[in-house]
């Protein structure tokens, strides 16, 4: 009984008493469910590869410790298949178009800002040009308004400005040309009668006096038709051809004094005033 007793007591402090060199076994940790259902991360990443280079991107905002990728509202984003994986286009893409179009718009402004400017200048130049325009024409109409004409439908020239002779008693001052008496005299350009009359060697003489001062000198006339202080027009009849004075013969001795002083020559002063003797 003794004994019985010792070796129950000794089978407990036996069992009781740690094995040396052994490690005393666990129980294996449990799963959980969720875990169990997920694949591994390197399939993960697989599928994740996979949905990217498809052109999306996987959009996840955390992955937990154990590999999950869940989406931003919580839920699984990759769960082993491709089905699960969610796929959105790049944001990139989005922010491109974004700034391509600000700067088509910056552009369209920027084009449209140079073609207003465009156009402001072409309308100041259109405007210049018709000014222009204007003063020329008005410039037309007064040189046409102050056109000098020849004295003469028909003549012939019988003697040059400067020639000499013993008919004159210095070098001739004028301009002969011979016509048929009678021949009428037109005035070369508007101005006012300011002396008609007989001039000794001049003969029958009218003096025709230019806006600019100038004098028109019509000699040897045989009659004269208008008088001091008339106002003619280029083209007007002033008198007729004659040979008073001293002359040899009927034709009209012209002369052409600037300012009332010296004469000067009148085949010249009609060729500056676009009139071909």
């Amino acid at each position: 009984m003794g004994n019985h007793r010792a070796q129950r007591g000794d089978r407990r402090s036996t069992s009781a008493a740690p094995v040396v060199g052994k490690r005393r076994a666990t129980a294996p940790a449990r799963r959980s469910p969720l875990l169990r259902v997920l694949p591994s991360a390197p399939i993960l990443l697989g599928v994740t590869a996979l949905a990217v280079s498809a052109g999306g991107a996987v959009t996840a905002s955390d992955t937990d410790l154990a590999g999950q990728v869940t989406g931003g509202n919580g839920s699984v984003a990759a769960a082993g298949t491709m089905g699960i994986a969610q796929a959105s286009p790049i944001t990139g893409r989005d922010a491109v178009v974004s700034r391509d179009s600000r700067r088509d718009a910056q552009a369209d402004a920027a084009n449209q800002e140079l073609i207003e400017a465009a156009e402001a200048q072409a309308k100041e130049q259109h405007e210049a040009l018709q000014a222009f325009a204007q003063q020329a024409e008005k410039q037309a109409a007064k040189i046409k308004e102050n056109q000098w004409v020849l004295p003469l439908e028909s003549y012939r020239i019988s003697a040059t400005f400067g020639a000499s002779s013993y008919l004159w008693s210095s070098v001739h001052t004028g301009l002969d040309m011979s016509a048929p008496s009678g021949t009428p005299i037109r005035a070369i350009a508007n101005g006012v009668i300011t002396e008609t009359g007989y001039d000794g060697s001049y003969g029958n003489k009218t003096v025709l006096t230019l806006e600019d001062g100038t004098e028109l000198w019509f000699c040897h006339q045989t009659s004269i038709d208008v008088s001091v202080g008339e106002s003619v027009r280029g083209g007007e009849t002033i008198g007729t051809v004659g040979s008073t004075g001293n002359s040899t013969g009927p034709h009209l001795h012209l002369e052409v004094r600037p300012g009332g002083g010296d004469p000067v020559d009148p085949f010249t002063s009609l060729l500056e005033h676009g009139v071909t003797p």
